[in-house]
């Protein structure tokens, strides 16, 4: 029996129900967005007194933020020595810290809200599928360790049974202030947050167009949406791989990749055991990856870029069998358990694949989290919130440089995907 094409983690949830009311004539701040980044926003705008409405295309987290893989992770999609040799060092330890900061974030909101998502600090374990590719964990965690004061454990392959019960890797490295959690009962309660807090949250409400217009002498933003028009005086971007033409200029600097996800039935504990003795975030070191964890009900859920176009319904159906041919691969053990749920969602790559965020013209944003979003962008709405609200908060991620396609041959529509696809599967093998 193949797989249900459905996201698992919704069927553990009920997201808040918001009313169809009309949108007000006019607030101080509109969000486009109601995932991780625009809802820890609106809860920090609307505690500082602000009016806030969200607006969401579909309905609250129906993007990436309900259908990752619940992984709360430190560091970025980019290595420490390529950082430094790009950002220098000072600008490369801010980074760094911020990246841990964004784990207390979201352990600071899970824990003033009482969200119950099953935040754990399990730690996660990257996973070295080369000889070359282990030999560097030694150099990364010695320099992180030096210039961040941070410590990672590197594991040698006789100790890797203690950690995954999977013979196929060559070591590991952990970091131990990572952590996992539901993410569609995260954003759920992160929501309900935002509402306790003031903020309006209008789902439907798919944003057309936005441009300038003042009110009075009060100079802002006329939006018009699905659901009506209204005025606001300040505009945050929170839309991540789902960035479409309402803001064209954004939507040129960010790759719309797919990401995809397939669970098994429930184990049972031994082999659930066996399989991730310590229950870590585990990712492994290709650029074309799988990243896999147990879920709270002791499902093994496992993803990767099965497909690099974002999601379809084919592109799901052929996501499930490359996806079960990968976890089979590395876990032979889970050869005769049942698939039951497969699902995609998109996931936003810069070109530079680094996180972005600030003002382009005139409007507020924050993108690019390259698969470390659900920490990245908790802790990045909560901050240009702050920004917005007249506050001066320490932001690595602003002011550096944002770069689109070369020669500008780009327009939002990545019909290059393929190609990128073959590239990156090119350097694993070369690497």
């Amino acid at each position: 029996m193949p797989p249900k094409a459905q996201n698992y983690w919704l069927t553990t949830v009920d997201m808040p129900v918001v009313d169809s009311v009309p949108l007000p004539e006019s607030v101080d701040i509109a969000i486009i967005g109601a995932g991780f980044t625009g809802l820890s926003a609106a809860r920090t705008l609307a505690k500082r007194g602000a009016t806030v409405a969200v607006l969401e295309s579909e309905s609250i987290g129906w993007g990436a933020s309900s259908r990752n893989g619940g992984m709360v992770l430190t560091g970025m999609k980019l290595g420490v020595s390529q950082l430094i040799s790009k950002y220098g060092h000072e600008r490369t330890r801010q980074m760094y810290a911020a990246s841990l900061a964004t784990i207390d974030c979201v352990e600071a909101i899970v824990n003033e809200e009482r969200i119950d998502c099953d935040f754990a600090r399990t730690g996660h374990l990257e996973v070295a599928c080369k000889r070359k590719h282990f030999d560097d964990y030694a150099r990364q965690a010695e320099v992180i360790a030096r210039e961040f004061n941070h410590e990672m454990r590197v594991i040698e392959r006789p100790d890797l049974p203690a950690e995954i019960g999977s013979n196929i890797y060559f070591g590991g490295m952990i970091d131990e202030t990572s952590a996992g959690l539901n993410p569609a009962r995260y954003v759920s309660g992160l929501a309900r947050g935002a509402l306790r807090a003031g903020a309006r949250i209008f789902e439907a409400a798919k944003v057309q167009t936005i441009e300038r217009a003042t009110t009075g002498s009060a100079p802002g933003w006329r939006i018009s949406t699905s659901r009506g028009v209204l005025w606001a005086r300040d505009v945050f971007v929170a839309t991540s791989g789902y960035t479409g033409p309402a803001t064209p200029a954004l939507r040129k600097k960010i790759i719309p990749i797919g990401s995809y996800i397939i669970t098994t039935e429930i184990l049972p504990d031994a082999l659930a055991h066996e399989l991730s003795p310590r229950n870590r975030m585990i990712y492994d070191s290709k650029n074309y990856l799988f990243y896999y964890r147990l879920t709270p009900d002791c499902r093994m859920l496992f993803g990767g870029r099965a497909a690099f176009f974002p999601e379809t319904g084919d592109t799901i159906r052929r996501s499930a069998e490359i996806l079960r041919r990968g976890m089979i691969g590395v876990y032979p053990q889970l050869r005769n358990a049942k698939i039951e749920y497969v699902w995609g969602g998109t996931l936003d790559f810069a070109f530079d694949i680094m996180p972005h965020a600030g003002k382009m013209d005139g409007i507020y944003y924050a993108l690019g989290y390259a698969g470390h979003g659900v920490a990245m962008a908790s802790w990045q709405g909560q901050k240009i919130a702050e920004l917005i609200a007249g506050e001066r908060p320490e932001n690595p991620f602003i002011g550096t440089p944002f770069p689109g396609a070369p020669l500008g041959l780009y327009n939002g529509n990545p019909w290059f995907l393929p190609f990128a696809g073959i590239y990156y599967k090119f350097l694993d093998w070369i690497s």
